[in-house]
């Protein structure tokens, strides 16, 4: 247990936390919404230091990560709880139960990469929210990164701006859920809001590697013009942003059947329009896991499963380009088939 960073102490003994926008003010022996972080005595202790609850090595395209270091692995670890509270998590166990855990150290996290060989570029903070495991990540990120590895954030994106500044000096890339371009749903659905996460998404790009998932979720966010407010609003970001639409199955308080695959398709369509770089996820198809060249519309990466099985790049002082045409294709770091 560590003393928390970013919280307030109040005269009448509550602490007011300042890590996500939820602002939670916390009287004494109790936790935020996210169940981590504990008023103790007036201060705000993480109870979660260094609490692991699941550890795999995982292709980066399981992140999912399709333009970064396309082909490697990556060291993922998760502990438990979460700032929000999503009737459809997908890994309820671990971000609103209380699973078992094994204690790790910042140094240990390194000896263990040092093992996994040349093509595992470093650690991925995942599987729960890794923002309520937020002290633990950024010393661990700092270790990582003087190791010469790579850090990777899968998150929703729902933290305040002066935390994320201090760590994202650290942070390689990120996968941030948008989970709706609706408030209401944000509200409804995940105890959460959608203009902190927007914020983060603009805070974040043109600082890390980013790329965005949305989980498509039968008869809540599939309408056709909320998925083109949606793309829309990325591709004024920029339209090089990777978007992965993934398909919905039912789990934890959520019994709406899964995703008709034809809600699917003609999301990824609209997608497109806006975006170049589109997959589709939870679905058996071969198309959902290429990369196409924006400009000449030919498959420059083709994946089956996670793994890469034919590449038409060539890569250039400057980056990426297509072999067929030469547009560049916007992708960070070397590329291992297997």
């Amino acid at each position: 247990m560590r003393e928390a960073l970013f919280y307030q102490s109040r005269e009448d003994g509550k602490v007011l936390c300042l890590l996500c926008p939820h602002r939670c003010l916390i009287k004494e022996g109790a936790t935020g919404l996210c169940r981590v972080r504990e008023n103790r005595g007036g201060k705000l202790y993480t109870l979660n230091y260094g609490a692991c609850t699941s550890c795999a090595v995982d292709p980066i395209e399981k992140k999912p990560l399709y333009h970064f270091y396309p082909g490697h692995t990556i060291l993922s670890l998760g502990t438990w709880g979460c700032n929000f509270r999503c009737l459809f998590c997908q890994n309820w166990e671990i971000s609103q139960g209380q699973p078992p855990v094994v204690e790790l150290e910042p140094t240990q996290v390194v000896e263990m990469l040092r093992t996994q060989g040349p093509h595992c570029i470093g650690v991925a903070y995942t599987y729960s929210e890794p923002t309520v495991w937020y002290e633990f990540v950024l010393d661990t990120s700092r270790l990582v990164r003087e190791a010469g590895y790579k850090n990777v954030l899968v998150t929703n994106g729902f933290i305040n701006e002066e935390p994320l500044d201090q760590i994202l000096p650290y942070i390689d890339a990120m996968n941030i859920d948008l989970k709706s371009f609706r408030d209401e749903f944000y509200r409804r659905l995940c105890r959460g809001r959608l203009e902190p996460v927007q914020r983060t998404i603009q805070r974040v790009l043109y600082r890390c590697h980013l790329e965005i998932t949305t989980l498509l979720i039968t008869g809540e966010n599939t309408a056709p013009e909320e998925l083109e407010a949606l793309t829309s609003w990325l591709a004024e970001l920029s339209p090089d942003i990777p978007l992965h639409l993934s398909r919905y199955f039912p789990n934890f308080e959520f019994t709406a059947p899964p995703t008709p695959l034809d809600d699917i398709y003609r999301a990824r369509d609209i997608a497109r329009s806006h975006l170049r770089y589109v997959y589709v996820g939870n679905v058996w198809d071969e198309e959902g896991g290429i990369t196409y060249c924006p400009q000449c519309h030919r498959p420059v990466v083709r994946r089956e499963g996670y793994r890469i099985r034919e590449v038409a790049l060539r890569e250039e002082k400057e980056g990426w380009r297509c072999i067929y045409c030469g547009a560049p294709i916007s992708l960070v770091g070397e590329i291992y088939v297997r």
